[in-house]
């Protein structure tokens, strides 16, 4: 009786890991896919051969495309394999625990630096959709508003620590990080001006305290 309930649960437990093995290679083929190909031209029966499972699997482990869509942005934000508010995220922490306002600004700069590798090849490619694909836009208004009040929680966070210019209100100064620290200014930046990724990182956390404070 006992062998029987630890073979089960055994049995249960390897199921669960190879279901999520092969939902992260879905979503590991969608993220490549969209990179190089574009949303538009990105099928769902291309992720699963890229992903070598069938099309049905694709749909019962993630979803329909915008559904994997979210999920490839969500995971190029957190940096991991599940998605993960920005309230849990590491750097916000450190951000929320440090007091100096030009510490924090340093702190987020160089997290930009690492997400937008990531991020900003799959953002550049929602914003292109977004104009033809409803479905796409729905995502991109989404998680747009949502940038836009994770910057306007940073601007009251500056405030409260002293690092906001008086002159600026929590929505001008929440504007200026959202437009600095876009995917578009990142590309601009490493790819138009070959600039590396920690150039970037310096330029983004000096703008901020020239402009902020």
């Amino acid at each position: 009786m006992g062998e029987g309930v630890k073979r089960r649960t055994y049995d249960a437990s390897g199921r669960r890991e190879r279901s999520a093995a092969t939902r992260q290679r879905i979503v590991d083929a969608a993220r490549d896919l969209i990179s190089r190909r574009g949303y538009r031209g990105t099928t769902i029966a291309a992720i699963a051969a890229e992903a070598d499972v069938n099309v049905d699997t694709v749909y019962a482990l993630v979803g329909r495309k915008p559904v994997l869509l979210r999920e490839v942005i969500e995971q190029a934000l957190s940096g991991t394999d599940h998605a993960v508010t920005a309230e849990e995220r590491d750097y916000v922490r450190a951000m929320r625990a440090e007091a100096d306002p030009a510490r924090k600004l340093a702190i987020y700069a160089r997290a930009m630096r690492e997400i937008q590798v990531r991020l900003a090849p799959i953002f550049l490619a929602l914003r292109d959709a977004s104009s033809t694909e409803p479905e796409a836009r729905d995502v991109w208004q989404q998680i747009s508003e949502r940038r836009a009040a994770n910057m306007r929680a940073l601007a009251r966070d500056l405030r409260e620590a002293g690092g906001l210019r008086a002159d600026l209100s929590i929505d001008e100064a929440a504007d200026v990080v959202w437009v600095t620290n876009s995917p578009e200014v990142y590309a601009l930046l490493t790819v138009d001006r070959a600039w590396p990724p920690e150039r970037y990182e310096r330029w983004l956390a000096d703008t901020w305290r020239r402009l902020l404070s």
